[in-house]
């Protein structure tokens, strides 16, 4: 799916948060990553994932941040994504952003099997202070 991501989805975009300071071409130094897509009025968050080493750290916050700010910049208003029940770390996450559930979808998921939240953020609003930090203190910066 993700090969599919990269290669043939036109509306498919990729933040990389990365380790300040390693080199370029060094896997290691990917501590992040945000698939997500923009279709037009609208951001649609795929994937989101953090070394576990580096949560807490403002990494997702950055990156979720920096898509949100991208999808306004051309043009969306609303942002939505799909996040597993059991997930409250991240719907913690998305609430700080102002999203909030609309739905739930039951067994969404396989392995293990669990139901899915909906979450919508309608219109999107990004802080000027806090959220809408492109890199944090820990020295990750998200890029495009």
């Amino acid at each position: 799916m993700l090969e599919a991501e990269l290669s043939g989805n036109p509306f498919a975009h990729f933040l990389v948060a990365r380790q300040e300071g390693a080199a370029e071409a060094s896997a290691e130094a990917i501590v992040g990553y945000l698939c997500y897509w923009i279709v037009f009025e609208e951001v649609r968050l795929m994937n989101l994932a953090v070394i576990e080493s580096m949560r807490h750290r403002g990494v997702a916050k950055s990156l979720v941040a920096t898509a949100l700010q991208t999808g306004m910049s051309q043009s969306a208003h609303r942002a939505v994504l799909e996040v597993r029940a059991s997930n409250r770390a991240a719907q913690r996450l998305y609430e700080g952003f102002g999203f909030s559930q609309t739905a739930i979808r039951p067994k969404y998921y396989a392995n293990p099997e669990e139901d899915a939240v909906l979450m919508e953020l309608d219109p999107i609003v990004v802080k000027a202070a806090g959220s809408a930090v492109c890199h944090d203190e820990g020295g990750h910066q998200p890029q495009q």
